[in-house]
């Protein structure tokens, strides 16, 4: 397995790379631009989870769009796998899912973020490769990470948490302010 890189933190530069997503190609400091990004990754296509999560995103995305935010997705699995999966999370979700999903199956981008799963033998592919975990990096217009969440593959995300972060983020940002436990915007 290749050397972990230097472990990312709050403050740390996002670090780019070009990938092939659902969209065509990217480089990903070109895709953030001067907006703020979500990075997200899931253990693997056409699960019950990752289709619900997947699915709660694509519904928010207009909420995350109004506040200057992109998203993107992320798996081991190819953009073949996702452009599939896709129908079948519109289907299941009633949702339009339009933003891009980053096929990773060398893991590269997985290994950059630390986005693997260290710690679960199960969750590993038919050759015995670690699975992506749920990773969530929220990170700024200057390619800064500003949130670092890291769940289980067990564990399903809260996608309305995730919106909190962002408006947290963004009103203290503007206003030079703290929000307090429960706050959301109003």
């Amino acid at each position: 397995m290749s050397q972990r890189p230097e472990p990312l933190r709050l403050g740390s530069t996002a670090p780019n790379f070009d990938a092939d997503t659902t969209n065509g190609p990217i480089n990903f400091h070109e895709f953030i631009g001067d907006k703020w990004v979500i990075l997200f990754s899931h253990p693997e296509d056409y699960t019950p989870v990752c289709t619900t999560e997947l699915g709660a995103f694509a519904k928010l995305e207009p909420e995350f769009t109004k506040r200057g935010v992109k998203l993107i997705g992320l798996s081991a699995n190819t953009v073949d796998s996702h452009g599939g999966w896709i129908k079948d999370i519109d289907e299941i979700s009633g949702s339009s899912l339009k933003f891009p999903i980053i096929g990773d199956k060398e893991r590269k981008v997985a290994l950059a973020y630390d986005m693997l799963d260290h710690q679960d033998a199960t969750n590993v592919d038919s050759k015995g490769i670690a699975f992506t975990i749920r990773s969530v990096f929220i990170i700024d217009p200057k390619k800064t990470i500003r949130t670092i969440l890291s769940y289980p593959a067990s564990t399903g995300r809260n996608t309305a948490e995730v919106l909190r972060i962002v408006d947290s983020l963004q009103t203290g940002d503007k206003h030079r302010v703290t929000t307090p436990i429960n706050w959301v915007p109003g």
